[in-house]
């Protein structure tokens, strides 16, 4: 009988085709499968060819790209040379993640489906694509594929006789072993600092530890936002990057949040502890250190902050002695239940240390060693880096919006990652703050002569202060900012800066302050109202276009102002303007970097 193994996938920006992927884990392991689940960046693809099985899980990040964590495997299946019956022995399925408010909807899973088919091999069933816009979210797709999936591959690897699937009322045992170490064992020296490799470039298992230089408010201190300049000091780290790369910072819990989540579930939080693995073969969570502290996990690691997700909900219901609260627990995992989830948790942005109060008989119960199952690890935050080694060498600056806002709950949500940079004061005290730098998805011309035309709302101008500084350092003119915000008054960020490069030559500026006039006036606008000289940019210097900023509605507003400024003075058709915004695209001319 054919062994019956079966490898999951996943490519994950945010962590959702994460979770995705170690559902369907647990749901293989209920099927007496021997499953692994891994990120396609850490999976050998190499060995591709050997395997017989395979569930790709993969979400599609801003532009129609791949997350960070799949973009070697990409690259490595779209080579020219793979021969085409490559997979020929392979069954596979793709999971698709995406929004179908964005124009490349699940375009990974899209082309991965495709290219696994041209490379030989044989889909299970036709790709799923999961939809953060439905009522629902991606489960509405998700749930009755897999049990669409399930029935394939159970036809094709039947349960060995004598053996029934693990019923759901059983809990499946959890990923690691935690064992406490006795009071009085000998601390590591050095404490819980994680010995970082010599010389090696700062990455995210070894990230650097920057001081804060500076930290100052941009914005008026009677303006609803409150925005940061941030300097870190990376002198020493070795790290490198140009106008366009981001700078990646790993955050860490509010101190009084690690109090009450120790409190709540009753955990010592000078225990140290080490994990061991309860499958043969499997890792250790690589930036854990060994030993641990429970407040080293909880403070680092534990991702208390985040909204919940369903399989928190049916992890926990496993736990509970109390009659009520695991009836909600369940109706809150099950198929039916998740409107109500929605309402409960996404809604109000409930964190899970507040659904854990919420429930509290069964948060007691909860035994340790299952909250690495539990609850995701705290994610790394990207940024635009708003400065240039040019003009500031050995440091990293970052222009950053506090994330504050209502819902329903009576606690004003906060952003874990600008609330804690927010709150470190160097006039206060040394501050540290991991981080390393990654390639950012922008590119500035390497010719000299070739004029830019950058469109930043908001914080969407912080890489083309960047690209600004380090060009105006190279003696290069020919920089157009189109820079847009609510009032003149109260969030015209780096103001001096930009008038002082005005005044010199360096810098063509055109300002639109929403809000400070009848009508609301926004960088498309300006974009129009100057069109001659656009058009002289891009028909006659060969300029380059870049937009940064909020992925809403902006970014369908400049494309279609720069539509209009190629039919009203370019004399094309509007079909021929679209055409040729996408060919400006396609050719890396015109480049977009946008978030939600």
């Amino acid at each position: 009988m054919a062994e019956r193994k079966l490898l999951v996938l996943f490519g994950s920006q945010t962590g959702t085709a994460q979770d995705t992927a170690e559902r369907i884990g647990r749901e293989a392991k209920r099927r007496h499968f021997q499953c692994r689940v891994e990120a396609l960046d850490s999976y050998d693809v190499a060995n591709l060819i050997n395997e017989l099985l395979v569930v790709f899980v993969c979400a599609t990040t801003g532009q129609g790209d791949p997350p960070d964590n799949m973009k070697m495997f990409w690259r490595f299946l779209f080579r020219k040379n793979l021969p085409p019956g490559s997979l020929c022995q392979l069954d596979y399925a793709v999971l698709g993640l995406g929004d179908s408010s964005y124009p490349k909807f699940n375009f990974v899973a899209k082309k991965l489906h495709k290219r696994v088919l041209q490379l030989g091999g044989n889909p299970l069933l036709p790709v799923a694509l999961g939809d953060d816009q439905h009522d629902l979210g991606p489960d509405a797709v998700v749930d009755p594929w897999l049990l669409v999936l399930w029935d394939k591959i159970l036809a094709l690897y039947p349960l060995p006789p004598g053996l029934e699937m693990i019923s759901p009322d059983v809990r499946l045992p959890p990923k690691y072993t935690l064992h406490y170490l006795a009071e009085d064992s000998p601390h590591p020296n050095g404490g819980l600092l994680q010995p970082t490799a010599p010389r090696a470039v700062p990455s995210e298992l070894h990230p650097f530890a920057a001081r804060v230089v500076s930290n100052q408010r941009v914005t008026a201190e009677s303006h609803f936002q409150d925005v940061r300049l941030i300097e870190f000091d990376v002198t020493g780290s070795g790290i490198t990057f140009s106008a366009g790369d981001v700078v990646m910072i790993q955050p860490q819990n509010y101190p009084e949040d690690v109090q009450q989540f120790c409190q709540l579930l009753r955990l010592d939080p000078d225990r140290r502890f080490v994990l061991k693995p309860t499958e043969p073969n499997a890792s250790l969570p690589a930036l854990l250190p060994q030993p641990c502290t429970i407040q080293h996990l909880v403070t680092h690691y534990l991702d208390i902050s985040c909204v919940p997700r369903r399989s928190f909900f049916e992890l926990l219901s496993y736990f509970s002695t109390n009659e009520l609260e695991r009836e909600k627990l369940q109706e809150f995992s099950s198929a039916q239940g998740q409107e109500e989830l929605y309402s409960y948790c996404n809604r109000p942005r409930r964190t899970t240390l507040e659904a854990l109060w919420d429930f509290p008989h069964t948060t007691c119960a909860i035994p340790p060693e299952y909250l690495l199952d539990l609850i995701p690890r705290i994610r790394p935050r990207a940024f635009s880096i708003a400065s240039s080694m040019l003009a500031h060498p050995d440091r990293i600056q970052i222009l950053m919006a506090v994330v504050r806002y209502k819902t329903q709950l009576s606690k004003p949500r906060r952003g874990l990652c600008s609330t804690w940079l927010a709150s470190l004061n160097p006039e206060q005290g040394d501050f540290r703050v991991p981080l390393w730098v990654k390639k950012g998805g922008m590119k500035f011309p390497a010719d000299p002569d070739t004029p830019v035309i950058m469109i930043g709302p908001g914080t969407g101008v912080a890489p083309f202060r960047a690209a600004i500084q380090e060009r105006v350092a190279q003696g290069r003119r020919g920089n157009c900012l189109f820079f847009g915000c609510r009032q003149k008054s109260k969030d015209f960020y780096c103001q001096a800066e930009w008038e002082e490069l005005v005044t010199k030559g360096f810098l063509t500026l055109f300002t639109a302050f929403s809000r400070d006039q009848e009508e609301k006036v926004y960088v498309q606008h300006r974009i129009q109202e100057n069109r001659r000289l656009v058009w002289e940019l891009l028909n006659s210097r060969n300029a380059h276009i870049y937009l940064a900023g909020n992925a809403k509605q902006m970014p369908a507003a400049v494309a279609e102002a720069l539509q209009s400024v190629l039919q009203l003075e370019g004399g094309l058709s509007p079909s021929e303007a679209e055409e040729h915004l996408i060919a400006l695209e396609r050719s890396q001319r015109f480049q977009s970097e946008t978030w939600s």
